[in-house]
């Protein structure tokens, strides 16, 4: 059993839970703002970034997408431009390239004249192209228009996270699975780990990611929420000549998932995808990866039964190009006719961890929610590792009121 003693000695003012880079930035973000602070970080994994963080697409996004006024937006714009000064400052590998995102069907012009505009609303620089300028930046690349946006960019997120953990000075434990925890709010926190250590803290904060809704009801919280896990597949291009930067299409405003795009990665190769599929485990990067346990608990939520029910027809889609590369290499020949389906390889997948309401909404925006002595971030998939640095020092800011308030 673990619990907190009256009296007892704290091994740390403030325990973070999660070793991505939102859990690394908001460390770095703590000792930064309040220098002296005791941090400890336990990550489940042999080392940080192994998750969501290390398995995205490498870029550095512009906030173009999202609702104005909203923290996804107000931190993409503001993460943006500090993830590269950071990498800058660091020698961590980095590039802003800029990217267009094309319609290639009529019915995507409106869609795409609405993202002008909310660019210009979020304070990003948009360029809007006909079809014919579309080759001055992509010659190999086909459209009835585009938008260049050039705030975009591309970095290597592992090295970031890394550089926040050495930067942080936080005692930071891999291999360390918390397992229980009891909270006392009128004494602090203990964890269990699965090895059997105990950390007590005045303060904890749950950068879980695809684990964030379980170790919320650990504490003892109901989050009103649930991660339920979508995989997204993708593909080394073999002709990586083709495509000079990065590559959009025009998203369905219906969905967060910005649809198959082509990215020149920091090493030079360029990456197609991802899809999003329903993933049967947490960390289901395969279809051959089914933990029934986790199947069972995203079954039991109602949220994922109201989900399919209204969106059947485009899960319908995302499970063929996922099951058939040529429906996968029809999907990318629409920006990029000269693609073979020779030319697509398999590359590492991942996953996104999607909150989803009970009703089936998907949780469009960042969330984090406070409870006793606990801060809790619930949804921080794509644009988190762009917008990690805005988001640590938010998730920081609320960790230290309730430290100066206990």
């Amino acid at each position: 059993m673990v619990q907190v003693s009256a009296g007892v000695a704290y091994d740390c003012d403030v325990l973070v839970i999660g070793g991505g880079i939102v859990g690394l930035s908001t460390a770095y973000a703590i000792t930064r703002a309040a220098p002296g602070t005791r941090v400890t970080l336990l990550e489940k994994e042999a080392g940080p970034a192994r998750h969501q963080t290390g398995r995205n697409s490498g870029v550095i996004h512009s906030g173009i997408y999202y609702r104005p006024g909203s923290l996804k937006a107000r931190f993409a714009v503001k993460g943006a431009a500090e993830m590269v000064k950071f990498c800058a400052e660091y020698g961590i590998a980095h590039a802003v390239t800029g990217k267009l995102i094309v319609a290639t069907e009529r019915a995507e012009l409106p869609r795409l004249h609405a993202l002008v505009q909310r660019g210009r609303e979020n304070g990003i620089p948009v360029r809007e192209l006909g079809a014919a300028q579309i080759g001055e930046y992509e010659p190999e690349v086909r459209g009835l228009a585009a938008i260049h946006v050039g705030t975009t960019g591309v970095c290597d997120f592992v090295g970031v996270a890394r550089q926040l953990g050495r930067a942080s000075g936080a005692e930071i434990r891999y291999g360390a699975q918390v397992v229980r925890v009891d909270r006392r709010p009128e004494r602090g926190v203990a964890v269990l780990t699965a090895r059997g250590d105990v950390v007590r803290a005045r303060v904890l904060v749950n950068c879980a990611g695809l684990y964030c809704d379980e170790v919320a009801r650990l504490a003892g919280d109901e989050p009103g929420m649930r991660i339920v896990p979508f995989r997204g597949e993708y593909y080394e291009l073999a002709r990586p000549e083709l495509v000079r930067g990065l590559v959009y299409p025009v998203p369905d405003p219906a969905f967060p998932f910005l649809g198959v795009h082509l990215t020149r990665g920091i090493d030079g190769g360029v990456h197609i995808g991802p899809n999003a599929v329903p993933a049967l485990a947490r960390e289901g990067y395969g279809w051959g990866v089914v933990r029934p346990w986790e199947v069972a608990g995203t079954l039991a939520w109602p949220g994922a039964w109201a989900l399919a029910r209204r969106h059947w027809r485009y899960g319908g889609g995302e499970l063929r190009r996922s099951v058939s590369k040529k429906a996968f290499t029809a999907a990318v020949r629409r920006l990029l006719p000269a693609a073979e389906e020779g030319d697509l390889v398999r590359a590492a997948a991942g996953v996104r961890a999607q909150a989803v309401l009970r009703d089936g909404t998907l949780v469009d925006d960042f969330l984090i929610k406070e409870a006793p002595r606990t801060v809790h971030v619930l949804n921080a998939p794509s644009p988190a590792a762009t917008a990690s640095l805005p988001i640590g020092r938010e998730v920081a800011q609320r960790a230290l009121a309730m430290l100066d308030a206990v």
